[in-house]
């Protein structure tokens, strides 16, 4: 099987949200459409340990933002890396309450829509959630984002919770025939304190010999000295999402 065929499907990217009582919670979205006219309905793809997911199943409302191509990369590190459980994404977008009382991030958005739950369906790793829609909205005219165009840009790896996740192993062994179990093994890179790393997400190049200043992270720390909980400055991706040049 040719893993990077899945990569010729469309996607947009998109932030959906939800609330119930009191806590709001959301992430970025490759996987959502609409899937009949009357009524109008829109489907989204929810992986099952994604906080908004429970928060949609149990409010029974959520929004769709239609991210714009040229965005603050930072939305996506906030939402698309991040739990709603350990931050507040809402604090730094501008967002207001909807008729239903799902939040609606207007920031880097083209246009919104706002939906009452009327299905759902477990599909494996992910709940398909389908939603009528409610109210929607037009915020611009300028090129809305795609996940082809983000991941070409940005040579991005899709977070794990994502749909359209793929093992980067596979996607650069290419095609894989079932009777092929093993791949061969990576040559070893030889790590020193100069080798820098890219973040995956934004592009962002940590230089051991400069550090980290916002951070506190002296000049001369390795990479593989970085804390655990080491985070992109650009977008917050963590350090699983760098990689060696």
């Amino acid at each position: 099987m040719h893993y990077k065929a899945f990569h010729k499907l469309s996607y947009g990217l998109y932030i959906v949200t939800s609330a119930f009582e009191g806590k709001k919670a959301g992430y970025i979205a490759n996987t959502a459409f609409q899937v009949t006219s009357e009524p109008p309905q829109l489907a989204i793809a929810c992986h099952k340990k994604n906080e908004t997911t429970g928060v949609i199943l149990k409010s029974g409302i959520f929004s769709i933002s239609v991210l714009k191509k040229d965005l603050n990369l930072k939305i996506i590190g906030d939402f698309g890396f991040m739990s709603s459980s350990g931050l507040d994404k809402f604090s730094g977008v501008n967002f207001f309450i909807g008729q239903t009382g799902a939040p609606v991030v207007t920031s880097d958005s083209v246009a919104w829509l706002e939906c009452r739950v009327v299905n759902s369906v477990d599909v494996g790793s992910h709940i398909l959630i389908i939603g009528e829609v409610t109210d929607s909205d037009v915020l611009s005219d300028e090129e809305p984002l795609t996940y082809a165009w983000y991941r070409e840009t940005y040579k991005m790896l899709a977070p794990k919770n994502a749909p359209t996740y793929l093992d980067n192993s596979k996607l650069e062994a290419g095609t894989i025939t079932p009777e092929k179990t093993e791949l061969p093994a990576p040559e070893p890179v030889h790590k020193t304190s100069t080798t820098q790393h890219v973040c995956t997400i934004c592009g962002y190049t940590y230089n051991p010999e400069e550090g980290d200043p916002s951070i506190g992270i002296p000049p001369g720390t390795p990479f593989e000295d970085l804390p655990d909980d080491y985070r992109c400055p650009i977008c917050n991706a963590s350090k699983e999402y760098f990689k060696e040049i």
